[in-house]
Formats: structure tokens, C-alpha cells, sequence
């Protein structure tokens, strides 16, 4: 049987973009599939699959950071702080429109009004139902915060809204800490 396929040694080089992450794999593609269906070359598919490593690497390095180390947490913090400001502008908005406190987070959204009441610290966290932040009307106040990275309310780890304003008394935001 006479061999049809020409040897495939000039494309083993290429292996070495394997370490530029992204890049890497989709040449680690390319080469696994010129591999096995052009060249039917073992050393090829090996490089190819090996190219794709370093990506799968880095990006699953980054997701855990991101997700579950200490310094992705700060940051998931901050981000909810950031949206909890905003979402207490939001609010008072809401107020000097309506002259009443909205009923529920949902309400702001009302008309089309763009408010992110989903806090990202539990958005981030698979199988969570209820993502928005905590938000309870009482009476002409109301308070709004986070529970945490323990996802428990009335906890130490709570996020408040920081008003910068020295005078409160003119909103109706209670922070219970």
C-alpha cells in the first residue's frame, strides 16, 4: 500500500504558539485536526492537544482568582459597593418621582429605567435563586444592602451603601449595622 500523505515535520514548529494563551488553541485545533485527518500524523495530534494546554491553563487559573481566591472577593466587594451606591441614587430618584419608596427593587425598572439590583457576589455563585440585593421598605425608609460572600443577611460580612453626604436626614436609607 502506497503512502498518499506527506510528512507533516514542517508544521511541529507551530507547536509554540501553544504558549500564547488563546492563540494557542486554536492552533492546538488546527494541528490536532491537520494531524488526524490530512497527515495521520501521532506526533502532530500530540503537539495539538498539548498546544491547547497552556490556554486551558491560564483562562481556568483566572476563573478560579476570580471566583474563590481572597482577591477576587475584594473585588466582587467593591463591584457590589459600587452598585449599591448607585442603586441608592436609584432609589431616591424613585422617591422625589413618586414621593413614596418603591415596594421592590423591581419597581425602579419600571419604564424601562436601567438599575442593577442583582448583587454580583451572588450572581456569581451557581445555583442561587434570588440574586438581588436585599432591599426592605419601612414605612417613608428603607434599608439596602448585601449579604456578603457568606450569602447570609444580618452578618458581619454585610455590604452598606457609603453616602458621602454629611446631612442623612434627607434620605431615607437606614443603615443597620
Amino acid at each position: 500500500m502506497i503512502n498518499d500523505f506527506k510528512p507533516a515535520k514542517h508544521l511541529y514548529g507551530r507547536g509554540w504558539l501553544g504558549l500564547i494563551p488563546l492563540v494557542g488553541a486554536f492552533v492546538g485545533l488546527g494541528l490536532m485536526l491537520l494531524g488526524i485527518f490530512k497527515y495521520r500524523d501521532k506526533k502532530l495530534i500530540f503537539i495539538g492537544i498539548f498546544t491547547i494546554v497552556p490556554t486551558v491553563l491560564v483562562y481556568g487559573s483566572l476563573f478560579y482568582l476570580t471566583s474563590y481566591s481572597s482577591v477576587g472577593s475584594e473585588n466582587w466587594e467593591k463591584t457590589s459597593k459600587t452598585f449599591l451606591n448607585d442603586l441608592v441614587k436609584d432609589v431616591e430618584f424613585y422617591h422625589m418621582k413618586n414621593n413614596k419608596y418603591p415596594d421592590s427593587l423591581e419597581q425602579l425598572r419600571e419604564n424601562g429605567a436601567l438599575a442593577f439590583i442583582n448583587d454580583p457576589i451572588l450572581a456569581r455563585r451557581p445555583g442561587v435563586k434570588n440574586t438581588k440585593f436585599i432591599y426592605k421598605k419601612m414605612g417613608e425608609k428603607y434599608t439596602l444592602f448585601s449579604s456578603g460572600l457568606d450569602r447570609v443577611a444580618n452578618t458581619k460580612d454585610d455590604i452598606y451603601p457609603t453616602i458621602t453626604l454629611s446631612d442623612t436626614s434627607k434620605y431615607g436609607l437606614i443603615i443597620a449595622k
